[in-house]
């Protein structure tokens, strides 16, 4: 984009519904689009002149076992932790604003936390495709490698007929007797906020490199 350089002020951030990100998420987020089964929970929007040009999704954890190996925590004892299961910005603000990744999720956190009751935020970085910076800057501890396991894959028609099948994952329901096969899946970086100082992490800290 041209012109003048925009700056922070330029932009706000509020609750937005989840259907005015999907079409951002599909364009820019390397996971391609909100999916029919994504869990939104607190949607926050950065705005630049009426427009949504990025996107900041919280969900609570996605299953109770993670708040048993991460803090020791009930099965049953989820109130107030929450992923930051998504973050993209529309390219040409990423780079038109230096640290304004930074600055937004700052906003979007502070958001959340004057509206929800917010104890911890867990984040994920898939070095396939981003290193985590942004996590490190915005002052989450690092927790080194998610754990390993396997997911299930099944052949699976698309939707265009030319197309043929593909392999996809069975996110749910049992795989017993179901032809398909176990691939190992990729480990991400976790990354975590702690609010709540009560909160005692189970998992040894480690030292982030951008590298990683």
């Amino acid at each position: 984009m041209t012109g003048l350089k925009k700056m922070k002020s330029d932009y706000s951030s509020l609750l937005i519904p989840k259907n005015l990100l999907e079409e951002l998420m599909r364009k820019h987020h390397y996971l391609s689009k909100v999916s029919a089964g994504f869990k939104s929970g607190f949607n926050v929007g950065l705005i630049y002149k009426g427009k949504v040009v990025g996107g900041c999704i919280f969900t609570g954890f996605p299953v109770p076992e993670l708040s048993q190996s991460c803090f020791g925590l009930e099965r049953d004892d989820q109130d107030g932790l929450w992923e930051l299961s998504r973050f993209v910005l529309e390219p040409e603000h990423q780079s038109n604003e230096h640290n304004l990744a930074t600055w937004f999720m700052a906003k979007a956190v502070k958001l959340l936390r004057t509206k929800e009751s917010v104890r911890a935020i867990l984040s994920y970085a898939d070095n396939n495709h981003h290193s985590g910076v942004i996590y490190s800057a915005s002052n989450f501890g690092y927790y080194g490698l998610s754990e390993k396991k396997k997911d299930f894959f099944i052949e699976s028609q698309q939707d265009d007929l030319l197309s043929g099948t593909q392999m996809v994952k069975r996110s749910r329901g049992k795989t017993k007797g179901l032809e398909g096969e176990w691939r190992d899946r990729s480990q991400k970086h976790r990354f975590l906020l702690v609010f709540d100082k009560k909160l005692k992490c189970q998992w040894q800290p480690k030292v982030w490199r951008n590298n990683c």
